[in-house]
C-alpha cells in the first residue's frame, strides 16, 4: 500500500487542522492505521492508531480530547482532526500501516508498521 499524507501547515496556538492521508490499494481497509509525529530533536513517537473498522482506537495521552483519529475506507482515507492545538505539537505527522492477523492484542497499536508516507509539517506558533 502506498500513503500519502496531507493536511500539514502553520497555525497559531489554540488552532486546528486536520491532515489526512490516502492510501492506494484494494485492501485499504484491512490495514490498521497510524499516525506518528517526530519533533526536532526528538524520536518518533506514535500519536494515534485506528483499527481497519475504526472500532478500536488509540490516542496518546497528550492529545486526548483535541485529536481525533477516524477513517473513511470507501475513500482510502484516514484523518486526524487536531484542537487546541499548542507549540508541543510542533512536529512531522507521518501516517503508517500495517496488518493485524487474528485477534488485536492489548498493544494492538504498538506493534511495528509496514507501510509509511512521507511527512507533513504541522506548525504551531504562540
Amino acid at each position: 500500500v502506498q500513503l500519502q499524507a496531507s493536511g500539514g501547515g502553520s497555525v497559531q496556538a489554540g488552532g486546528s487542522l486536520r491532515l489526512s492521508c490516502a492510501a492506494s490499494g484494494r485492501t485499504f481497509s484491512s490495514y490498521v492505521m497510524g499516525w506518528f509525529r517526530q519533533a526536532p530533536g526528538k524520536e518518533r513517537e506514535l500519536v494515534a492508531a485506528i483499527s481497519w473498522s475504526g472500532t478500536h482506537t488509540y490516542h496518546q495521552d497528550s492529545v486526548k480530547g483535541r485529536f481525533k483519529f477516524s477513517r473513511d475506507n470507501a475513500k482510502n482515507t484516514v484523518y486526524l482532526q487536531m484542537n487546541s492545538l499548542n507549540s508541543e505539537d510542533t512536529a512531522v505527522y507521518y501516517c503508517a500501516a500495517k496488518i493485524i492477523l487474528g485477534a488485536y492484542g492489548s498493544n494492538w497499536y504498538l506493534t511495528e508498521y509496514e507501510y509509511w508516507g512521507q511527512g507533513t509539517l504541522v506548525t504551531v506558533s504562540s
